[in-house]
């Protein structure tokens, strides 16, 4: 793990800021590693380090901007080019499933409203769709404009697991009720034979797994 990376995984930003003052092009490309340092900062969560990056960077993307949670800037881009709301990035993430599982609902709202597809799956072969996201990263509020915009509530990828599974597996009473009033269904089942409330028993949600059964 390099310096750059380090910092921003353990949001020290007296260091992190540091680093970039001497070297501000690190903020845009570090070629230890593999995503941009902005991207990298989304993953790990640690949005003070996403905040201090964005003062050393000129131009972002679509995919960065709705990671961040730029409003403006995905407004921007998407008013600049409409068809990239359909677009990938270079690991299969469309940019409403980038909001979606970082939790930035107004940033996912605009995308749809100006025309992604809400079922849209990534395009790295693993058929995760942004409700996936949203419901693994535990985000209701997304999941419930999915709703309202026709989402599949039983989409299952390519291990099986459908967005109850999800939240079968968090325990969270709010989101399995979400999901099952639009049509959640119980008895489908992971390419293991998995249901939703087997994944909640073995997380020790004695409770929701008799409820589920």
């Amino acid at each position: 793990m390099g310096r750059l990376e380090y910092y921003i995984t353990t949001e020290d930003l007296n260091s992190l800021n540091a680093l970039l003052a001497q070297n501000p092009t690190l903020a845009k490309n570090d070629e230890e590693t593999e995503v941009s340092p902005l991207m990298l900062s989304c993953f790990y969560k640690k949005p003070a380090a996403t905040s201090l990056l964005l003062k050393y960077i000129d131009k972002i993307d679509i995919f960065e901007a709705s990671a961040a949670g730029k409003f403006d800037m995905v407004a921007y881009l998407v008013y600049s080019t409409p068809e990239i709301v359909h677009q990938y990035n270079a690991d299969g993430f469309t940019p409403l499933a980038l909001a979606c599982y970082f939790g930035h609902h107004e940033v996912a709202r605009y995308l749809v409203l100006k025309g992604a597809d809400v079922n849209q799956a990534l395009n790295n072969g693993s058929g995760i769709c942004p409700i996936h996201l949203a419901v693994a990263a535990n985000h209701i509020d997304i999941v419930r404009m999915l709703v309202e915009h026709d989402v599949q509530i039983n989409v299952q990828h390519n291990t099986g697991i459908t967005p109850l599974h999800y939240a079968a597996k968090h325990g969270d009473p709010d989101m399995l009720i979400e999901l099952l009033e639009h049509g959640g269904d119980l008895k489908l089942a992971m390419e293991d034979g998995s249901l939703p409330a087997d994944l909640a028993r073995e997380k020790g949600y004695e409770d929701i797994a008799e409820i589920l059964s």
